[in-house]
């Protein structure tokens, strides 16, 4: 294979490390966790992720790549089963299982008791407890045949039946519904093992001097291991009926059993870090790219004799899980391009052969070259380190030009607060909202397959449209009994809102311009007019506020609303009765998170299928406005501007926004993307959890200002986030728990200091509706001690 510019460089810069260790080698196959999964039933094959800010997991079946969800979660080892595969989180604190559709249902959630040693068969769940090496299954077969003073060290699963081995002296132990199991932890009798990985119907693993051992059924000659000296083999992978081993002196695979049908030339001279088998094929993870090919009888592709396996077409995949390194005796090579941040993967230490005066012969360094679609983050990583010493000087030094020709760093920077309360800006880099800037934090959020909207064109903008009436001062002021106090209900961007009631029984929202000379702030008032104006009278969507009509004589200026029954979110969050009302009808976790995912959909309609796009610069929780069925639609457009496309920049004349919603991007630099309005939906949805202000103070009786960002984001990157829920709404029901977590992390992204970090609305609003999906998923109930997996 050509080495590509990116695998040059990683093999540069390593060295193969070569050591003596009594550890156990790993073991990946059927029913052992890995970074490789195959799911045999549906010909699913899987993998976790390099090179990106969370290990998601991807997988290809008949031809489809898939992103699966959640997709901004880690996971560090993933195992398949007949119709099924399993994911257990990073951390161990939640595992999840999808079936042939993909469809996610979490079956542990503990923050306490930890899981480890993932193992999934025919229809069995396995894992064991970390610390105490207890077993816990989940459907199919149980462990209940276990004593309680079974502390195992490793598990594999088969088709009806698991393995492992016994902490105490190192022996097999198995259990479950297929018969074969007794007939295996005979054969292995008292032989101590380094390891165990389960097939079909049998065993095979390697004792404690380094030889292969298999045992139980021998139909196809599944357990006729090959001649081969101590610790020669370092991977196993087991089928049905046939079983594989990855050679540790040069990485390449050799196969036995199942009548012979896996014997193939295809993979002569490739060397894999890793394999694993469905029942009649057998997958592996290729040492100069980390590509997967797979072959065998069962695999389409590999009928066609004579001719090379093709990678398939996934991201760059792990060779093991992403882990601190402190606690590796040995890295891959790259694990700063595989792993994000400080993160590395640990490789299995070379073995010395007892007895032989020179170690065994050193594999080469693998060079992480891309496949066909590789994770972008990956790809980019040498390339900035290559770069980043001669651009860093000259970037710096344009910074500051920069800085002093544009002003950005005097602070001549204006926000418009038109309902929160102005909270000075601390410095010019901290962004509107806090003393102290939140942790930088990034995200790769996949696009999720395209919806089924169609792209609606309203024509271009104009001041006077014949789609909204024109309405004579006195008609309004009659509606609102001549503007009264008792009349007025909020405020907006250019002016006071009242509610009105037309003569033909309309309910209406009128919002009137402050009045006066034609001085600046009269301008800037017209303006928002206008703005609006343009905007509302173009613009069709069931969660934006609809415009009705608008009146224009002398010095006046007013826009009519169809009326929100319910009022701003705002209020119900943070208004003080509501605040002390226990039965607030916005106490729903369900109703919390359809309200943020209406927003969320009225703000892609404007950055995406708007023509052309518009950027509403004024997201805030006073700005969604609830209809009398808790619709949530988005409201005052008066400081919106129209862009190239949402997907460029530029500069307006000024920074305008609202303190504790403006992105600090924006505020700091001048330069405004859609991602400002994604920044500001962020600070809502952490509103909506936590029950917080934008900017409040810390303390009963007052306090040091504090943003809900910077409350926030640190407990949810801490997976403390029940910490900061509000507490009004009470805990997450069981079916709840997942849905507020995928908030919360979407929230956290949202809100990222840096706007490239951000996700696109298409990509919240996907999350939001899978966090909405699970709110309403009453059966099949999520717990620790059962498992749902949804038939087709």
């Amino acid at each position: 294979m050509t080495m590509t510019p990116l695998s040059v460089a990683v093999a540069a810069v390593v060295t193969v490390v070569i050591a003596a260790v009594s550890s156990p080698a790993l073991v990946h196959g059927l029913g052992s966790g890995s970074t490789l999964a195959v799911s045999y039933g549906s010909g699913a094959v899987c993998g976790v992720v390099a090179g990106e800010r969370y290990q998601r997991i991807e997988c290809y079946r008949g031809g489809e790549t898939i992103s699966i969800e959640p997709n901004i979660s880690s996971f560090s080892s993933i195992s398949g089963g007949r119709d099924f595969f399993c994911g257990l989180r990073s951390g161990g604190f939640a595992l999840f299982c999808w079936n042939t559709s993909f469809v996610a249902k979490r079956i542990y959630f503990n923050y306490t008791v930890l899981l480890e040693n993932l193992a999934v068969g025919d229809d069995q769940v396995c894992a064991t407890v970390n610390g105490t090496g207890v077993v816990k299954c989940w459907r199919g077969e149980n462990s209940s045949s276990l004593s309680e003073s079974s502390q195992f060290s490793s598990i594999s699963s088969g088709l009806g039946f698991s393995c492992g081995i016994l902490v105490n002296n190192r022996t097999v132990q198995c259990w479950g519904s297929n018969t074969i199991a007794n007939q295996i932890q005979q054969e292995f009798g008292n032989t101590p093992m380094l390891s165990i990985m389960a097939g079909g119907s049998h065993v095979c693993g390697l004792n404690t001097t380094g030889y292969l051992l298999c045992e139980g059924s021998n139909d196809s000659g599944q357990l006729n291991v090959p001649s081969g000296s101590a610790y020669e083999f370092s991977n196993l992978s087991l089928g049905e009926n046939h079983s594989c081993a990855i050679r540790q002196s040069n990485g390449s695979v050799v196969c036995w059993g199942g009548g012979g049908e896996f014997s193939t030339n295809a993979t002569n001279g490739i060397s894999f870090e890793s394999i694993v088998s469905g029942l009649n094929f057998t997958c592996g993870l290729i040492t100069t790219n980390y590509s997967i090919i797979c072959w065998g009888p069962g695999w389409p592709s590999s009928s066609v004799s004579g001719l090379g396996l093709s990678p398939l077409p996934l991201s760059i995949i792990l060779p093991g899980p992403c882990v601190q390194s402190s606690s590796c005796e040995c890295v891959y090579p790259g694990s700063q391009y595989l792993c994000y941040g400080s993160e590395v993967v640990c490789k299995p230490c070379r073995v010395l052969v007892p007895g032989s005066p020179v170690p065994l012969s050193p594999v080469s360094p693998p060079s992480v070259s891309p496949p066909s679609s590789p994770s972008r983050a990956l790809s980019r990583g040498l390339l900035a380190f290559a770069i980043v010493g001669s651009v860093g000087a000259f970037s710096g030094i344009c910074t500051i030009i920069y800085c002093l020709w544009t002003g950005v760093c005097c602070g001549h920077k204006k926000i418009h607060n038109s309902v929160q309360p102005t909270i000075a800006r601390g410095n010019s880099n901290g962004g509107a909202n806090s003393n102290s800037s939140p942790p930088s934090r990034s995200l790769t959020i996949r696009r999720q397959s395209s919806r089924a909207m169609r792209r609606q064109r309203s024509g271009t903008s104009s001041k006077h449209t014949d789609r909204a009436e024109e309405f004579a001062l006195s008609e309004l002021a009659a509606a609102t009994d001549n503007f009264s106090l008792e009349n007025k209900i909020g405020a907006g961007s250019f002016g006071v809102v009242y509610k009105g009631k037309l003569p033909d029984g309309r309910e209406v929202a009128i919002k009137r311009g402050e009045t006066g000379l034609k001085t600046k702030k009269f301008q800037e008032k017209e303006s928002a007019f206008d703005s609006e104006l343009a905007f509302l009278s173009r613009l069709h969507h069931k969660h934006l506020v609809r415009l009705v009509g608008f009146c224009q004589e002398m010095d006046e200026r007013l826009l009519v609303y169809e009326y929100m029954k319910n009022g701003a979110l705002y209020d119900h969050l943070h208004d003080k009765n509501n605040i002390e009302k226990s039965s607030n009808v916005l106490n729903s976790w369900k109703l919390r998170i359809r309200i943020s995912l209406d927003a969320a959909r009225g703000i892609e309609y404007l950055h995406n299928y708007a023509v052309p796009p518009i950027i509403h610069r004024d997201i805030k929780s006073s700005n969604i406005l609830l209809d009398a069925n808790w619709t949530a639609r988005v409201s005052d457009f008066g400081l919106s501007l129209m862009g190239p496309d949402s997907s460029h920049s530029f500069r307006p004349m000024k920074a305008a926004g609202t303190v504790g919603y403006i992105d600090p991007e924006y505020y700091g630099l001048n330069v405004l993307t859609a991602k400002s309005d994604v920044y500001g939906l962020g600070v809502v949805l952490l509103e909506l959890l936590t029950g917080k202000r934008a900017i409040f103070k810390d303390g009963e009786n007052g306090g040091t200002p504090i943003s809900v960002v910077d409350f926030a984001v640190p407990a949810i990157i801490a997976g403390e986030l029940m910490k900061v829920l509000d507490p009004r709404v009470g805990p997450p029901q069981t079916n709840e728990a997942e849905a507020v977590e995928l908030v919360a992390y979407t929230a956290m992204h949202c809100v990222n200091l840096e706007g490239k970090e951000r996700p696109t609305m298409a990509d919240i609003v996907a999350n939001l509706e899978r966090a909405l999906a699970l709110c309403e998923d009453s059966h099949g109930s999520i717990s620790s001690g059962t498992i749902s997996i949804v038939s087709d």
